[in-house]
């Protein structure tokens, strides 16, 4: 209409105002809500569901009546058949000032436990970890949604022009896969970018796609150039179109990335003692540990949202059975890399504004499963924060005297989004996008902030 009328004057002043708009980066930083407790999240993912009665949420009553029958009746749905209480193969010992328990499964950890925020009253709907994850990633089990990561990425873009939003370092590809970093409906440049997968050993995992076969810099730019003019004028005759515009603004970071990923990969500059701090000098942690060290050296160049997963081809912290072998193994794997990253963080004064997430799509049951393993368990389990926005030293909620169900405080998934939202500056009612006739938000039409456990 506005190239037939008027001369096609109306035309002429639209272009100009999408080609004043042309250069703007989507990713650019954003104001958020309100003041922000911090400024980014590392999200450390462990992948399975590590059981919360074995390792933060000690439960007495399991030890005296281990061998007998739950004294009350199962959740409605449950994933598999279950037998008995079984009791914890591990001891717990409180550590720090506020005297918060640990098991001997994170020696390490416990001594920042003054740091941690405990939430022991997580629940989910899903026993499978398929709907589990994404529910915890994307707020829905049910339907293709914005990953939490997108969200962020949505609502407040990045601090550095050189480097994604978000970030997720050795993803798994199962049980989800792409869905949990994915934007969805939200425009492309939102969704994560992987570094490696869970199948690639940490020293080997890139960013693909961001080194071009023209060699010098020059002619690579000549190249863009080329290929921005011609999509640009697609765009001219077609109108707007997200993903097309979002592969132009890919085609420019991954151009800006070539000089910033290799810098920032580059761990030579480290210092021994601090790749000893994150377990680089064991077999054992190297491989999640040099994940870590990923994760703050992202942190301090401004990415918003950077996941660690801890992963393998057996589901990790899986346990259905054997289960003193398989948290012994993945706990020694994670323990001390974790702790590094947060003492780490605590000394450059990065802690003051990261908030550090732990914990996986479920817990587990306090009764057996195969005799010595434990079953999923979305009805009550824990996750703990740290740094910006939260207080330290506390544990927040609680299961039942045995570890089945989330009692007391009880924080849905949904109310765990919208804190990390605010926590961030976001009111996860305002952070939204028009989509199919209606406003889409991480939350749905649910979740409160915990105001509780902030600082």
């Amino acid at each position: 209409m506005l190239q037939r009328s008027a001369a096609g004057f109306g035309a002429l002043a639209l272009r100009g105002l999408l080609s004043a708009s042309e250069t703007a980066d989507p990713l650019a930083a954003k104001k958020p809500h309100f003041p922000a407790r911090a400024k980014r999240v590392i999200f450390l993912f462990m992948k399975g569901g590590p059981s919360h009665v074995d390792t933060f949420d000690p439960k007495p009553l399991l030890d005296r009546d281990h061998g007998k029958p739950l004294p009350f009746a199962l959740p409605r749905v449950t994933f598999a058949k279950t037998s008995t209480l079984l009791k914890s193969p591990w001891k717990f010992k409180n550590y720090g000032e506020s005297g918060l328990p640990v098991s001997d499964l994170f020696p390490h950890v416990a001594k920042c436990v003054d740091d941690l925020c405990i939430m022991r009253s997580l629940h989910g709907t899903n026993p499978a970890h398929g709907g589990a994850l994404l529910k915890l990633h994307t707020g829905s089990d049910t339907f293709v949604r914005p990953s939490l990561g997108a969200w962020v990425s949505y609502g407040l873009g990045t601090e550095n022009s050189d480097l994604p939003a978000f970030v997720t370092i050795c993803p798994t590809l199962a049980h989800g896969g792409v869905n949990n970093w994915g934007s969805a409906f939200l425009p492309a440049w939102a969704q994560g970018t992987p570094m490696g997968n869970a199948s690639v050993p940490a020293d080997q995992a890139v960013v693909r796609h961001i080194h071009s076969p023209l060699k010098v810099p020059e002619l690579q730019r000549l190249q863009l150039d080329l290929a921005s003019r011609m999509n640009r004028q697609h765009l001219g005759s077609t109108g707007e179109h997200a993903d097309l515009e979002a592969r132009i603004n890919s085609f420019e970071l991954a151009f800006r990335m070539q000089s910033a990923m290799p810098e920032l990969q580059d761990i030579g500059g480290e210092t021994e003692a601090t790749l000893k701090l994150y377990g680089l000098d064991d077999p054992v942690t190297q491989n999640f540990g040099r994940q870590c060290l990923m994760a703050r050296r992202f942190a301090e160049r401004g990415v918003r949202f950077i996941q660690v997963t801890h992963s393998d081809a057996n589901v990790q912290w899986d346990q259905h059975g054997d289960l003193f072998k398989g948290h012994t193994k993945n706990a020694a794997e994670v323990d001390k890399p974790i702790a590094g990253l947060l003492h780490d963080l605590k000394s450059r004064g990065l802690l003051e504004d990261t908030l550090v997430v732990w914990g996986g799509e479920f817990g587990r049951t306090p009764v057996a499963q195969g005799g010595d393993g434990r079953d999923h368990n979305p009805e009550g389990f824990t996750m703990w924060m740290a740094g910006g926005g939260v207080k330290g030293g506390m544990a927040y909620g609680s299961t039942d005297d045995y570890g089945y169900f989330a009692t007391e405080n009880k924080v849905h998934i949904h109310d765990f989004h919208a804190t990390i939202l605010h926590i961030l500056g976001l009111d996860h009612e305002k952070l939204t996008y028009r989509y199919a006739g209606r406003d889409f938000r991480l939350t749905d039409v649910h979740g409160h902030v915990v105001k509780d456990i902030l600082a």
